[in-house]
């Protein structure tokens, strides 16, 4: 680590729990972020102000107008650019060191599979079941914990998902055969800054786990009431007849 990392990084390094070695954990960490939105704009940019090596962003959609109430990553100057590439430049004039993938894509099944197998941890940022169960079959496949944030109203989700530990995965939390309904903030609304929270609380979650410190979220739950600005902590159990993960533990 140079004179300039050591200055950067310095708060972390101060901190006991991280050091130069966690901080180096950081630097050598390879994060895939779905989606570059609400959740994925603030988690993308803390994990980059920290130091992650390699950010890959993985969103097929543009920025629109109506983003910029919430999707702090995108500017006025970007609107109707691909989010994953208004994002990049975003990352950039925070930290230039960070390597930014940016795959402006809709990542199927194979996809996945290929992206999360070169991950050390996974954040899921995206606003549909499909999508989340696509992301949480892949995590499971290839034994990467997931780090699972959603918001909509004024209600926000987060937890952690992994693997390794035989943790419940999300199909434990929300089996693939039973009927959620997917709501959309466009016809819901959505609180601005209550993204921003769960965005952050995901990318804290994965800079515990990359570095190894603390105790992550898996095997709970937090669900934030914004309006009443309370945290709910839940325990989720594993589903022994889970189809997605019973037998994926050894």
């Amino acid at each position: 680590m140079n004179d300039e990392r050591l200055l950067r990084y310095s708060r972390h390094i101060l901190l006991d729990e991280i050091g130069i070695e966690g901080q180096q954990k950081v630097l050598a960490a390879r994060v895939l972020v779905i989606g570059a939105g609400g959740l994925g704009s603030p988690a993308a940019l803390y994990l980059a102000a920290a130091g992650v090596g390699r950010l890959t962003l993985v969103d097929h959609d543009t920025v629109d107008l109506t983003n910029l109430q919430r999707q702090i990553a995108h500017t006025v100057a970007r609107v109707g650019q691909r989010k994953v590439e208004s994002a990049r430049t975003a990352i950039a004039a925070i930290n230039p060191d960070v390597e930014v993938v940016a795959l402006a894509e809709r990542a199927d099944a194979a996809r996945l599979a290929e992206l999360v197998a070169q991950a050390d941890v996974v954040l899921d940022c995206t606003d549909n079941f499909a999508t989340r169960h696509a992301v949480n079959r892949a995590c499971v496949a290839h034994k990467v914990p997931l780090v699972s944030g959603a918001v909509i109203r004024f209600d926000g989700q987060v937890s952690v998902f992994d693997p390794r530990a035989g943790e419940p995965c999300y199909s434990c939390l929300f089996p693939e055969d039973q009927a959620f309904e997917d709501v959309a903030c466009s016809t819901m609304g959505v609180f601005a800054p209550l993204v921003g929270i769960v965005g952050a609380t995901q990318a804290a979650e994965a800079l515990k786990l990359v570095m190894g410190i603390g105790t992550s979220l898996a095997g709970r739950l937090l669900l934030l009431d914004g309006l009443r600005m309370e945290w709910t902590s839940i325990r989720i159990g594993r589903n022994d007849a889970c189809p997605v993960c019973t037998g994926n533990n050894s």
